[in-house]
Protein backbone atom coordinates (compact mmCIF):
# COMPACT_ATOMS: atom_id res chain seq x y z
CA UNK A 1 0.00 0.00 0.00
CA UNK A 2 1.36 3.15 -0.34
CA UNK A 3 1.87 5.74 2.01
CA UNK A 4 -0.54 8.30 0.80
CA UNK A 5 -2.98 5.49 0.88
CA UNK A 6 -2.33 4.82 4.32
CA UNK A 7 -2.26 8.25 5.01
CA UNK A 8 -5.92 8.37 3.69
CA UNK A 9 -6.62 5.41 5.94
CA UNK A 10 -5.23 6.87 9.11
CA UNK A 11 -6.95 10.28 8.99
CA UNK A 12 -10.50 8.11 8.39
CA UNK A 13 -9.68 6.63 11.25
CA UNK A 14 -9.14 10.30 13.24
CA UNK A 15 -12.41 10.59 14.37
CA UNK A 16 -13.58 7.61 15.86
CA UNK A 17 -9.57 7.65 18.02
CA UNK A 18 -9.76 10.77 19.08
CA UNK A 19 -13.33 10.92 21.13
CA UNK A 20 -12.34 7.61 22.42
CA UNK A 21 -13.42 7.78 25.77
CA UNK A 22 -10.39 6.94 28.61
CA UNK A 23 -12.57 3.44 29.77
CA UNK A 24 -12.26 2.72 26.06
CA UNK A 25 -8.45 3.61 25.55
CA UNK A 26 -7.49 2.20 28.59
CA UNK A 27 -8.79 -1.31 27.25
CA UNK A 28 -6.98 -1.02 24.03
CA UNK A 29 -4.18 -0.69 26.07
CA UNK A 30 -4.26 -3.98 27.63
CA UNK A 31 -5.24 -5.83 24.67
CA UNK A 32 -2.51 -4.06 22.99
CA UNK A 33 -0.06 -5.37 25.82
CA UNK A 34 -1.66 -8.58 25.44
CA UNK A 35 -1.34 -9.06 22.01
CA UNK A 36 2.43 -7.99 22.42
CA UNK A 37 2.77 -11.18 24.58
CA UNK A 38 0.95 -13.44 22.47
CA UNK A 39 2.95 -12.79 19.54
CA UNK A 40 6.32 -12.67 20.94
CA UNK A 41 7.66 -15.65 18.95
CA UNK A 42 7.23 -14.01 15.55
CA UNK A 43 8.10 -10.65 16.71
CA UNK A 44 11.19 -12.60 17.60
CA UNK A 45 11.41 -14.21 14.12
CA UNK A 46 10.73 -10.87 12.64
CA UNK A 47 13.66 -9.29 15.24
CA UNK A 48 16.48 -12.21 14.12
CA UNK A 49 16.15 -11.70 10.48
CA UNK A 50 16.85 -7.68 11.01
CA UNK A 51 19.86 -8.24 12.92
CA UNK A 52 21.45 -11.01 10.68
CA UNK A 53 20.32 -8.79 8.10
CA UNK A 54 22.05 -5.57 9.84
CA UNK A 55 25.20 -7.74 11.25
CA UNK A 56 28.19 -5.83 9.32
CA UNK A 57 26.43 -3.32 8.17
CA UNK A 58 26.18 -1.55 11.61
CA UNK A 59 28.22 -1.09 14.37
CA UNK A 60 27.76 -3.50 17.59
CA UNK A 61 26.10 -0.95 19.60
CA UNK A 62 23.54 -0.27 17.25
CA UNK A 63 23.09 -3.69 17.14
CA UNK A 64 21.85 -3.62 20.06
CA UNK A 65 19.59 -0.90 19.72
CA UNK A 66 18.04 -2.98 16.82
CA UNK A 67 18.06 -7.13 19.43
CA UNK A 68 15.16 -7.79 21.00
CA UNK A 69 14.55 -10.56 23.24
CA UNK A 70 11.68 -11.71 25.53
CA UNK A 71 12.80 -9.34 28.32
CA UNK A 72 12.69 -6.39 26.27
CA UNK A 73 9.74 -7.35 24.73
CA UNK A 74 8.18 -7.91 28.14
CA UNK A 75 9.35 -4.52 29.31
CA UNK A 76 7.55 -3.14 25.99
CA UNK A 77 4.28 -5.09 27.22
CA UNK A 78 5.13 -2.93 30.58
CA UNK A 79 5.64 0.58 29.14
CA UNK A 80 2.05 0.52 27.52
CA UNK A 81 0.31 -1.09 30.62
CA UNK A 82 2.01 2.15 32.39
CA UNK A 83 -0.03 3.92 30.25
CA UNK A 84 -3.55 2.79 32.08
CA UNK A 85 -2.93 4.35 35.31
CA UNK A 86 -1.37 7.81 34.24
CA UNK A 87 -4.34 10.77 33.49
CA UNK A 88 -5.61 11.28 30.13
CA UNK A 89 -4.79 14.25 29.50
CA UNK A 90 -7.50 14.65 26.25
CA UNK A 91 -11.12 16.82 27.34
CA UNK A 92 -8.87 18.18 30.34
CA UNK A 93 -10.23 21.35 31.34
CA UNK A 94 -6.78 23.80 31.39
CA UNK A 95 -8.03 27.25 32.39
CA UNK A 96 -11.87 27.90 32.97
CA UNK A 97 -13.09 32.04 33.11
CA UNK A 98 -16.78 33.32 33.29
CA UNK A 99 -16.76 36.45 31.79
CA UNK A 100 -19.11 39.35 33.05
CA UNK A 101 -21.40 38.67 30.49
CA UNK A 102 -22.34 35.20 31.80
CA UNK A 103 -20.18 33.56 28.53
CA UNK A 104 -18.22 30.72 30.41
CA UNK A 105 -15.20 30.12 28.34
CA UNK A 106 -13.29 26.69 28.96
CA UNK A 107 -9.14 26.27 27.49
CA UNK A 108 -9.89 22.38 26.73
CA UNK A 109 -6.97 20.02 25.95
CA UNK A 110 -7.62 17.90 22.86
CA UNK A 111 -5.82 15.58 20.92
CA UNK A 112 -3.45 16.75 17.96
CA UNK A 113 -4.86 14.24 15.53
CA UNK A 114 -2.31 12.77 13.50
CA UNK A 115 0.84 12.09 14.34
CA UNK A 116 3.53 10.68 12.28
CA UNK A 117 7.25 9.50 13.69
CA UNK A 118 9.99 8.51 12.02
CA UNK A 119 12.46 6.67 13.40
CA UNK A 120 15.28 4.69 12.61
CA UNK A 121 16.43 1.17 14.37
CA UNK A 122 14.67 1.10 17.50
CA UNK A 123 11.89 -1.57 17.43
CA UNK A 124 10.40 -0.33 20.85
CA UNK A 125 9.76 3.18 19.84
CA UNK A 126 7.31 1.42 17.68
CA UNK A 127 4.86 -0.07 20.87
CA UNK A 128 5.75 3.08 23.12
CA UNK A 129 4.96 5.86 20.23
CA UNK A 130 1.53 3.69 19.15
CA UNK A 131 0.82 3.50 23.41
CA UNK A 132 1.21 7.01 23.43
CA UNK A 133 -0.28 7.76 20.76
CA UNK A 134 -3.67 6.05 21.56
CA UNK A 135 -3.89 6.62 25.12
CA UNK A 136 -3.64 10.40 24.08
CA UNK A 137 -6.28 10.36 21.87
CA UNK A 138 -4.34 10.53 18.57
CA UNK A 139 -3.76 8.55 15.43
CA UNK A 140 -0.40 7.52 14.93
CA UNK A 141 1.61 6.34 11.69
CA UNK A 142 5.35 5.00 11.88
CA UNK A 143 7.97 5.35 9.56
CA UNK A 144 10.73 3.10 10.42
CA UNK A 145 14.38 2.67 9.59
CA UNK A 146 14.97 -0.33 7.12
CA UNK A 147 17.11 -2.44 9.22
CA UNK A 148 14.35 -2.57 11.66
CA UNK A 149 10.86 -2.80 9.56
CA UNK A 150 10.27 -6.30 9.94
CA UNK A 151 10.16 -6.38 13.41
CA UNK A 152 8.28 -3.11 13.44
CA UNK A 153 5.56 -5.27 11.03
CA UNK A 154 5.19 -7.92 13.24
CA UNK A 155 4.93 -5.41 16.62
CA UNK A 156 2.05 -3.03 15.04
CA UNK A 157 0.52 -6.27 13.36
CA UNK A 158 0.24 -7.61 17.12
CA UNK A 159 -0.63 -4.10 18.16
CA UNK A 160 -3.62 -3.56 15.62
CA UNK A 161 -5.14 -7.28 16.87
CA UNK A 162 -5.42 -5.31 20.30
CA UNK A 163 -7.45 -1.99 18.57
CA UNK A 164 -9.82 -4.09 16.91
CA UNK A 165 -10.28 -6.20 19.75
CA UNK A 166 -11.44 -3.23 21.46
CA UNK A 167 -13.49 -2.19 18.39
CA UNK A 168 -11.49 0.74 17.60
CA UNK A 169 -10.35 1.09 13.32
CA UNK A 170 -7.20 -0.38 12.90
CA UNK A 171 -5.83 1.85 10.71
CA UNK A 172 -5.52 4.16 14.29
CA UNK A 173 -1.92 3.11 14.01
CA UNK A 174 -0.26 2.62 10.58
CA UNK A 175 3.26 1.81 9.80
CA UNK A 176 4.33 2.88 6.49
CA UNK A 177 5.70 0.19 4.17
CA UNK A 178 8.35 2.13 2.15
CA UNK A 179 11.54 2.58 3.83
CA UNK A 180 13.15 4.81 1.19
CA UNK A 181 13.48 8.53 1.75
CA UNK A 182 10.52 9.18 -0.65
CA UNK A 183 8.17 8.41 2.45
CA UNK A 184 10.01 10.36 4.56
CA UNK A 185 9.24 13.88 2.66
CA UNK A 186 5.87 12.26 1.94
CA UNK A 187 5.28 12.67 5.86
CA UNK A 188 6.86 15.67 5.99
CA UNK A 189 5.02 17.45 3.21
CA UNK A 190 1.40 15.63 4.39
CA UNK A 191 -0.68 18.76 5.02
CA UNK A 192 -3.75 17.61 5.65
CA UNK A 193 -2.94 14.55 6.84
CA UNK A 194 -0.49 14.70 9.39
CA UNK A 195 -0.84 17.50 12.73
CA UNK A 196 2.43 16.90 13.99
CA UNK A 197 5.30 15.10 12.78
CA UNK A 198 8.20 13.92 15.43
CA UNK A 199 11.43 12.53 14.00
CA UNK A 200 13.77 10.48 15.83
CA UNK A 201 17.11 9.84 14.83
CA UNK A 202 20.10 10.88 14.04
CA UNK A 203 21.34 14.46 13.09
CA UNK A 204 20.87 13.79 9.54
CA UNK A 205 17.24 13.23 9.61
CA UNK A 206 16.25 15.85 12.23
CA UNK A 207 17.80 18.61 9.91
CA UNK A 208 16.04 16.68 6.83
CA UNK A 209 12.97 17.54 8.61
CA UNK A 210 13.30 21.24 10.01
CA UNK A 211 14.43 22.01 6.78
CA UNK A 212 11.97 20.52 4.39
CA UNK A 213 9.27 20.01 6.75
CA UNK A 214 5.58 21.63 5.93
CA UNK A 215 3.72 20.17 8.40
CA UNK A 216 4.39 20.84 12.43
CA UNK A 217 7.65 19.44 13.69
CA UNK A 218 9.56 18.48 17.00
CA UNK A 219 13.50 18.26 16.83
CA UNK A 220 14.25 14.84 19.13
CA UNK A 221 17.03 13.27 20.65
CA UNK A 222 20.57 14.40 19.13
CA UNK A 223 22.39 14.52 22.71
CA UNK A 224 25.91 16.03 22.89
CA UNK A 225 25.39 15.70 26.54
CA UNK A 226 27.86 16.97 29.11
CA UNK A 227 28.83 15.83 32.43
CA UNK A 228 31.13 18.61 34.45
CA UNK A 229 33.28 18.01 37.79
CA UNK A 230 33.77 20.89 39.77
CA UNK A 231 36.46 21.85 41.74
CA UNK A 232 34.25 20.86 44.99
CA UNK A 233 33.08 17.69 43.54
CA UNK A 234 32.92 14.33 45.82
CA UNK A 235 34.98 11.92 43.39
CA UNK A 236 33.29 8.60 44.54
CA UNK A 237 29.97 10.79 43.25
CA UNK A 238 31.41 11.57 40.25
CA UNK A 239 33.42 8.37 39.10
CA UNK A 240 29.88 6.98 39.41
CA UNK A 241 27.81 9.17 37.73
CA UNK A 242 30.33 9.73 34.88
CA UNK A 243 30.25 5.78 34.49
CA UNK A 244 26.67 5.37 34.41
CA UNK A 245 25.86 8.06 31.58
CA UNK A 246 28.76 6.98 29.85
CA UNK A 247 28.63 3.28 29.81
CA UNK A 248 25.01 1.78 31.08
CA UNK A 249 23.45 2.10 26.86
CA UNK A 250 26.15 4.50 24.86
CA UNK A 251 23.76 4.29 22.00
CA UNK A 252 21.03 6.19 23.37
CA UNK A 253 20.67 10.24 23.15
CA UNK A 254 20.85 10.64 27.20
CA UNK A 255 24.21 8.76 27.15
CA UNK A 256 27.42 11.21 28.10
CA UNK A 257 29.29 11.68 25.61
CA UNK A 258 31.46 15.29 26.77
CA UNK A 259 33.45 15.39 30.30
CA UNK A 260 34.54 18.82 32.00
CA UNK A 261 36.79 18.73 34.35
CA UNK A 262 37.94 21.88 36.63
CA UNK A 263 41.93 22.29 36.37
CA UNK A 264 41.78 22.42 40.34
CA UNK A 265 41.16 18.68 40.92
CA UNK A 266 42.34 17.53 37.46
CA UNK A 267 45.98 16.02 38.25
CA UNK A 268 44.22 13.77 41.09
CA UNK A 269 40.87 13.42 39.53
CA UNK A 270 41.48 12.07 35.86
CA UNK A 271 43.72 9.17 37.14
CA UNK A 272 41.25 7.81 38.81
CA UNK A 273 39.14 8.13 35.64
CA UNK A 274 41.33 6.55 33.65
CA UNK A 275 41.39 3.93 35.87
CA UNK A 276 37.40 3.70 35.96
CA UNK A 277 36.43 3.78 32.52
CA UNK A 278 39.59 1.95 30.49
CA UNK A 279 41.59 -0.08 33.34
CA UNK A 280 39.55 -2.19 35.44
CA UNK A 281 36.86 -2.58 32.42
CA UNK A 282 39.88 -4.34 30.74
CA UNK A 283 39.90 -6.43 33.89
CA UNK A 284 36.29 -7.16 34.10
CA UNK A 285 36.15 -8.14 30.23
CA UNK A 286 34.17 -5.02 29.30
CA UNK A 287 34.52 -2.58 26.34
CA UNK A 288 37.08 0.62 27.73
CA UNK A 289 35.96 3.78 26.72
CA UNK A 290 38.31 5.26 24.50
CA UNK A 291 39.14 8.54 26.19
CA UNK A 292 40.06 11.75 23.39
CA UNK A 293 41.28 14.35 25.41
CA UNK A 294 42.65 18.01 24.81
CA UNK A 295 46.00 18.98 25.38
CA UNK A 296 45.75 19.75 29.28
CA UNK A 297 44.48 16.41 30.09
CA UNK A 298 47.13 14.09 27.77
CA UNK A 299 49.84 15.97 30.38
CA UNK A 300 48.51 13.74 32.91
CA UNK A 301 46.93 10.56 31.45
CA UNK A 302 47.34 8.50 28.36
CA UNK A 303 44.55 8.50 26.04
CA UNK A 304 43.69 9.80 22.02
CA UNK A 305 44.53 13.41 21.05
CA UNK A 306 41.24 15.36 20.78
CA UNK A 307 40.59 16.10 17.33
CA UNK A 308 39.00 19.45 16.15
CA UNK A 309 35.28 17.55 15.76
CA UNK A 310 35.14 15.86 19.03
CA UNK A 311 33.25 18.25 20.98
CA UNK A 312 30.65 18.33 18.71
CA UNK A 313 29.83 14.50 18.23
CA UNK A 314 27.38 12.28 19.36
CA UNK A 315 29.60 9.58 19.76
CA UNK A 316 26.65 7.08 20.72
CA UNK A 317 29.67 4.73 21.59
CA UNK A 318 32.37 3.88 24.08
CA UNK A 319 33.66 7.21 23.28
CA UNK A 320 34.55 10.29 25.87
CA UNK A 321 35.66 13.36 25.00
CA UNK A 322 37.72 15.07 27.72
CA UNK A 323 38.56 18.67 28.31
CA UNK A 324 40.31 20.47 31.51
CA UNK A 325 38.15 24.13 32.08
CA UNK A 326 39.37 26.97 34.64
CA UNK A 327 36.11 27.54 36.18
CA UNK A 328 31.94 26.43 36.43
CA UNK A 329 31.88 29.74 33.85
CA UNK A 330 34.27 28.42 31.51
CA UNK A 331 32.14 24.62 31.43
CA UNK A 332 29.05 26.85 31.42
CA UNK A 333 30.46 28.53 28.32
CA UNK A 334 31.88 25.44 26.93
CA UNK A 335 28.59 24.17 27.07
CA UNK A 336 26.64 26.79 25.25
CA UNK A 337 28.92 26.64 22.49
CA UNK A 338 28.79 22.96 21.38
CA UNK A 339 25.49 21.74 23.72
CA UNK A 340 22.48 20.16 21.46
CA UNK A 341 20.30 21.42 24.00
CA UNK A 342 19.14 17.73 25.44
CA UNK A 343 21.16 16.89 28.93
CA UNK A 344 23.55 18.14 30.84
CA UNK A 345 25.24 17.61 34.79
CA UNK A 346 27.26 19.00 37.55
CA UNK A 347 29.09 17.64 40.01
CA UNK A 348 29.69 19.12 42.94
CA UNK A 349 29.22 19.98 46.55
CA UNK A 350 28.89 23.69 46.47
CA UNK A 351 25.45 24.96 46.17
CA UNK A 352 26.90 28.49 44.83
CA UNK A 353 28.62 26.63 41.81
CA UNK A 354 25.59 24.51 41.39
CA UNK A 355 23.32 27.79 40.89
CA UNK A 356 25.46 28.98 38.38
CA UNK A 357 25.68 25.80 36.32
CA UNK A 358 21.30 25.42 36.54
CA UNK A 359 20.76 29.04 36.22
CA UNK A 360 22.83 29.54 32.93
CA UNK A 361 22.69 25.94 31.07
CA UNK A 362 19.96 26.23 28.76
CA UNK A 363 18.81 22.59 27.86
CA UNK A 364 15.98 20.69 28.14
CA UNK A 365 17.05 18.79 31.51
CA UNK A 366 19.73 20.12 33.59
CA UNK A 367 21.12 17.85 36.49
CA UNK A 368 22.72 18.66 39.83
CA UNK A 369 24.92 15.32 40.89
CA UNK A 370 22.78 13.13 39.06
CA UNK A 371 23.43 10.78 35.32
CA UNK A 372 22.14 12.33 32.69
CA UNK A 373 20.27 8.72 31.66
CA UNK A 374 17.67 10.01 33.69
CA UNK A 375 16.31 11.76 30.74
CA UNK A 376 13.19 9.80 29.77
CA UNK A 377 9.87 9.36 30.16
CA UNK A 378 9.68 6.88 32.53
CA UNK A 379 11.99 7.88 34.57
CA UNK A 380 10.23 11.32 34.91
CA UNK A 381 6.80 9.44 35.71
CA UNK A 382 5.46 10.01 32.45
CA UNK A 383 5.37 6.44 31.53
CA UNK A 384 7.16 5.81 28.03
CA UNK A 385 8.00 8.73 25.59
CA UNK A 386 7.37 10.17 22.26
CA UNK A 387 11.09 11.38 22.40
CA UNK A 388 13.19 14.10 24.20
CA UNK A 389 12.83 17.51 22.12
CA UNK A 390 15.36 19.51 22.43
CA UNK A 391 13.43 22.60 21.18
CA UNK A 392 11.15 25.23 23.29
CA UNK A 393 7.94 24.94 21.62
CA UNK A 394 5.78 22.97 22.07
CA UNK A 395 7.42 20.78 24.05
CA UNK A 396 10.38 20.42 25.72
CA UNK A 397 12.17 17.24 27.30
CA UNK A 398 10.48 13.84 27.55
CA UNK A 399 7.53 14.03 25.61
CA UNK A 400 4.70 12.36 27.49
CA UNK A 401 0.54 11.96 26.88
CA UNK A 402 0.47 16.17 27.61
CA UNK A 403 3.10 17.04 24.99
CA UNK A 404 1.25 15.11 22.18
CA UNK A 405 -2.23 17.38 22.71
CA UNK A 406 -3.14 21.02 21.75
CA UNK A 407 -6.04 22.80 23.44
CA UNK A 408 -9.26 24.29 22.00
CA UNK A 409 -11.55 26.77 23.51
CA UNK A 410 -14.97 25.79 24.40
CA UNK A 411 -17.29 28.85 24.83
CA UNK A 412 -21.18 28.23 26.18
CA UNK A 413 -23.56 30.94 26.94
CA UNK A 414 -27.37 31.23 26.94
CA UNK A 415 -27.62 33.56 23.89
CA UNK A 416 -25.35 36.15 24.25
CA UNK A 417 -24.61 38.70 21.82
CA UNK A 418 -21.68 41.39 21.13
Amino acid sequence: MTTKQLLEQAKSARVLINSADTETKNRALINMADSLLSHMDSILVANKEDVEAARGKISDVMIDRLLLNEDRIRGMAGGIRELIDLEDPSGKILKKVIRPNGVTIEKTAVPMGVIAIIYESRPNVTSDAAALCIKSGNVCVLRSGKEAWRSAKAIVDALKEGLNITGLPESGIELIEDTSRNSSVELMKAVGYVDLLIPRGGPGLIHSCVENAKVPCIQTGTGICHVYVDAFADFNKALSIIENAKTSRPSVCNAEEVLLVHRDIANDFLPLLKKKLVDDRKEKGLVPVELRLCERSLKIIDGVPAGAKDFDTEFLDYILAVKIVDSVEEAVEHISLHSTGHSDAIITESPEAASCFTDRIDSAAVYVNVSTRFTDGGEFGLGCEMGISTQKLHARGPMGLEELCTYKYIIRGDGQIR
